[in-house]
């Protein structure tokens, strides 16, 4: 098989792990890579890791493919309990980003909410007082790769059978400067509150 073939396929690979198993794309990427590369019996590292824009293109398309008619409705639920919880955690600024924020979520993906907080630890007392259980991990952050917190919770969903899985991201309040610049696209990777609400009131009008 040709390097493009492969190539192709690792794309495809990769869509299909992101909306089959709720991976989030660097994840989904690097497993698609090995899994193209053993097939096609080469190294992994000869295979590019297909870009974001891409990728994204491919999932759009997988879900038209596959799961249009549970897609939009899954995604509009998971869009509802972020915004209540955008209300609730209103003080911290949240904002919402990844495949919820993006539109290609289903109910397997988290809910990622990006909290800029003058006092990181504010966010986890405000989890404590409503009395929230959440676990806390870490990941690196917008500088230089410094670790960040992340308080992870799940909520019963009704509607959607399952438990929602809630991450909230702890950034600092200087890090919202530039966090909300458009894409090549004119899409931005993050939006506020309003900017959800006027988003889901769009795609109700349709």
């Amino acid at each position: 098989m040709s390097t493009d073939r492969l190539q192709a396929e690792l794309l495809v690979t990769a869509a299909r792990l992101v909306v089959d198993e709720g991976l989030e794309y660097g994840p989904a990427k690097q497993r698609a890579r090995k899994l193209i590369a053993q097939q096609g019996g080469i190294d992994a590292t000869r295979l590019p890791l297909p870009d974001n824009d891409a990728l994204e293109a491919e999932v759009f398309a997988h879900i038209e493919l596959f799961c249009a008619d549970t897609q939009a409705g899954e995604l509009a639920q998971l869009r509802e309990v972020a915004l209540v919880w955008m209300r609730r955690l209103a003080a911290f600024r949240p904002h919402l980003s990844g495949a919820v924020w993006r539109g290609t979520a289903t109910r397997l993906n988290d809910i990622h909410l990006e909290l800029y907080c003058d006092d990181p630890k504010a966010a986890e007392l405000a989890l404590i007082d409503a009395g929230v259980r959440y676990e806390a991990a870490s990941r690196p952050g917008p500088r230089g790769g410094q670790p960040v917190d992340v308080l992870g919770f799940s909520l019963p969903h009704a509607g959607l059978g399952q438990h929602v899985g809630v991450q909230l991201t702890i950034l600092d309040h200087d890090d919202l400067r530039g966090a909300l610049r458009a894409d090549a696209t004119g899409r931005t990777q993050r939006g506020d509150a309003a900017a959800l609400q006027r988003l889901m009131e769009s795609h109700d009008e349709r």
